[in-house]
């Protein structure tokens, strides 16, 4: 299947998702258990026809789903089928999605030493060093967020070296660096808006907020 751009997501007019560092979100606000277990068994229902399958999180208030074709690991036309058989199934039920709310948390860790410091946070995030997956050290059983690793020169110890990435949905994100500034963080570099945007709490250390686009 053919990789889809963000532009060619964002023109097929799923208001209910929302992609994020590489897959579609979504969050369906059910408000109990059974009307979320009613709701999940009909999208195992669509999934299966489409022989396509989401993640998906089921809680007592809410659904959580997540779309990605895995041969790929991008979004393609099969996952916006999906995503929009999925927002159908939920006005049918009369349930509501809440695509503000979703969010994913990476970990970045710079290094100059990619073979020497992988492997150990590899076996130590997930019990094994064949984690290590290219940069990114990959928890097959979804425990831990994504660790990737930014390559960069040597540097002083002293250096911050570790910073969350935080992807949040693309019209949320000058709301949250908002916040943020607002909580008494402020803007160290906005140089790639919209793409991230890198803040800084009082004391120096940094994140960057993520979004989908211009990338």
């Amino acid at each position: 299947m053919e990789k889809l751009s963000t532009m060619q997501i964002l023109d097929a007019g799923l208001d209910d998702w929302r992609k994020l560092a590489l897959a579609l979100h979504a969050r369906f606000l059910t408000g109990d258990f059974i009307t979320g277990l009613a709701f999940v068994t009909a999208v195992t229902e669509a999934a299966e026809r489409a022989d396509h399958h989401p993640d998906v999180t089921l809680t007592y208030p809410w659904v959580d789903l997540e779309l990605v074709s895995h041969d790929v690991s991008q979004v393609t036309q099969r996952d916006v089928d999906l995503a929009r058989r999925i927002s159908e199934i939920a006005r049918e039920q009369g349930i509501l999605a809440e695509p503000s709310a979703v969010a994913e948390l990476e970990l970045a860790l710079d290094t100059a030493d990619l073979a020497a410091v992988g492997p150990f946070w590899a076996a130590l995030l997930t019990g094994s060093p064949d984690s290590l997956k290219g940069d990114d050290v990959v928890d097959p059983r979804g425990r831990v967020p994504l660790l990737w690793f930014q390559h960069t020169d040597a540097h002083e110890p002293a250096r911050q070296r570790f910073h969350c990435d935080l992807w949040v949905p693309h019209d949320v994100a000058e709301q949250r660096i908002a916040a943020a500034v607002a909580a008494g963080g402020r803007v160290v570099d906005d140089d790639e808006a919209p793409s991230f945007v890198v803040l800084a709490d009082p004391e120096g250390n940094k994140a960057c907020v993520c979004t989908c686009l211009n990338r």
